[in-house]
């Protein structure tokens, strides 16, 4: 490989919790088919568009896998062309309403969107209808690396048993590979929630006997993946253990970190790997990069608050579509100008531009301080390019295509990034998440403390069935208890206590959390009925199949990833 000042690596994290059959809007299945025509497909279009223009990707996309699930789902397929079809037609009856009140502009803005919409009708259709399988296309074509996650985006750090914490892991890889026909090397941890190894291990309710815990290093490397990510201050508070090169380990001491800094330790350009003892590691970390994610991600300084930009909050009327721009990102809705597209491709050259030199900057400071190639991880949710930043896929491209002529900075997946730069430093990494405080506080908190007393109850009921009851050699008793692993998977999603915590969707959030735990609950006392050789009544049956309707996902269930 060529020298460079380092490699940058733009990483998507793709998710959205199980909303099929769970209302509609504003909570529901709209989430679904929103991000699906302003995300998801428009950055499969982009990415299509640099290829065709010799310009390669490399993007890392996070696709978890319950987000994988709902997209391959027959109720999406048949759901989703309605939803466009109906946005289309809401812009033809806006614009023929702006005509008739002498409104051109907005008109023209009208059209613009019945045609976008139908443009993605004819995208899904080109596609047959297979968002999962044109995402595998693109990885195996070489132009991008697909992430996988735990089935259900579970907060793993708080979780009570390490028989639940293998069964998302299990359960998530198993559909990732089996949705994509691919089995990616790489992981996006929840909420980018990691703990490394405790001896004394204290459960954060309920219980207070400490406990021995493996670090999730662990779990990631058994379930066969090398790499996943973390935020900066994991990194920049790691404890050095140790350097590696070629397979080799060889342990350091706190002097020989402090004067052989060219090696770059604790730095957030250097990938690390990952391992809770004086050992050599199984898996790696990436580092987010502070100053080059801000630049999107920041409320202050962000691209995506830039005046020219579309407004995402005001829209016209209800559940409309929307006509103006952002004009003043600390105005109120009242005070928006019309949207001007023709504005918009030089304001995404300029900050296309300015990206690219922020992470030019940053390698070469690295470069300069330690001699060697630098990593840059910038991840984002992925749902911020499209659907949040309506422009958001377009200033991907021209990052992209700016890139693709820069000898400095080689864009790169995090596996090639992997492959190319081996981590040669060991690190005991801290608690923490890329949440508020870096810490897990968002997601126990006295909002939802209440949510984990539920979760860690369910898990040692999991366990304890599983261990007394004869699911093995009767069949009946096992397909009830596959439908309560379902329903446990869904319950411990992060999304119920992070909406629950930030007030954004409370109702919608504990209706769901407290609807999986109601049917595990139904699910484990008809296996133990069963186990008594009792049949199930009719009213038994009849919430079974309420179940498999509502909650068809994960279509197989494995008991021994709990064992």
């Amino acid at each position: 490989m060529s020298e460079s000042l380092g490699s940058l690596c733009i990483v998507l994290h793709g998710h959205l919790p199980y909303v099929l059959h769970h209302g509609s809007y504003p909570h529901g299945e709209a989430w679904l088919y929103e991000a699906a025509a302003e995300t998801y497909l428009p950055i499969l279009d982009m990415v299509g568009e640099c290829a065709l223009l010799k310009a390669r990707p490399a993007l890392t996309i996070g696709l978890t896998p319950v987000l994988l699930e709902q997209l391959s789902h027959d109720r999406f397929k048949a759901g989703f062309p309605e939803y466009l079809n109906e946005r289309a037609k809401r812009a033809a009856d806006d614009r023929k309403d702006f005509e008739k009140s002498g409104q051109p502009h907005f008109a023209f803005l009208a059209g613009q969107w019945e045609k976008w919409y139908q443009d993605r009708l004819a995208h899904f259709e080109r596609i047959k209808r297979d968002i999962p399988g044109e995402f595998a296309g693109r990885s195996r074509e070489g132009h991008i690396q697909i992430l996988t996650s735990n089935a259900t985006h579970a907060y793993m750090p708080l979780m009570l048993n390490d028989q639940a914490i293998s069964a998302q892991m299990s359960a998530g890889a198993y559909a990732s590979q089996q949705r994509l026909g691919l089995k990616p090397r790489g992981m996006w941890l929840p909420e980018c929630g990691y703990r490394p190894e405790w001896d004394h291990w204290l459960p954060s309710v309920l219980f207070d006997n400490a406990r021995a815990r493996p670090g999730l290093e662990t779990f990631i490397a058994n379930a066969g993946v090398t790499h996943f990510f973390v935020d900066t201050h994991l990194i920049t508070g790691g404890q050095p253990l140790g350097t590696f090169d070629n397979g080799h380990f060889q342990s350091v001491n706190d002097a020989q970190v402090h004067w052989d800094t060219r090696r770059g330790w604790r730095d957030v350009l250097e990938p690390v790997g990952v391992s809770s003892r004086s050992e050599a590691p199984r898996c790696f970390a990436f580092g987010r990069h502070p100053r080059v994610s801000e630049q999107v991600w920041s409320g202050l300084i962000g691209y995506p608050g830039n005046g020219t930009y579309l407004e995402f909050h005001k829209k016209h009327g209800d559940r409309g579509l929307r006509y103006w721009k952002v004009t003043d990102n600390k105005a109120g809705l009242g005070y928006k100008d019309p949207y001007y597209p023709d504005d918009v491709p030089a304001k995404l050259y300029e900050h296309a531009q300015h990206f690219c030199n922020v992470v030019r900057e940053v390698l070469s400071e690295h470069r300069n301080r330690t001699g060697h190639q630098g990593v840059c991880v910038a991840p984002f949710d992925a749902e911020l390019f499209g659907h949040w930043w309506f422009e958001g896929p377009r200033f991907l491209r021209d990052v992209i295509l700016t890139l693709a002529h820069d000898p400095d900075i080689k864009l790169m997946t995090a596996e090639e990034a992997l492959y190319h730069f081996p981590p040669n430093k060991v690190e005991r990494l801290p608690e923490g998440s890329w949440g508020e405080k870096g810490n897990h506080s968002v997601w126990i908190n006295d909002r939802n403390r209440w949510m984990w007393e539920i979760e860690y109850r369910a898990e040692n009921r999991m366990l304890k069935l599983l261990h007394e009851l004869p699911w093995k050699t009767n069949e009946k008793i096992r397909q009830v208890l596959e439908r309560a692993g379902r329903q446990l998977l869904l319950l411990q999603a992060s999304d119920w206590p992070f909406v629950v915590h930030t007030q954004g969707a409370v109702d919608y959030g504990i209706q769901r959390f407290s609807g999986h735990a109601t049917n595990f609950d139904r699910a484990t006392l008809m296996a133990e009925e069963l186990a008594a050789g009792r049949e199930l009544s009719e009213m038994r049956k009849i919430e079974l199949a309420e179940m498999d309707f509502h909650d068809s996902v994960f279509p197989h269930i494995d008991l021994n990833w709990w064992m």
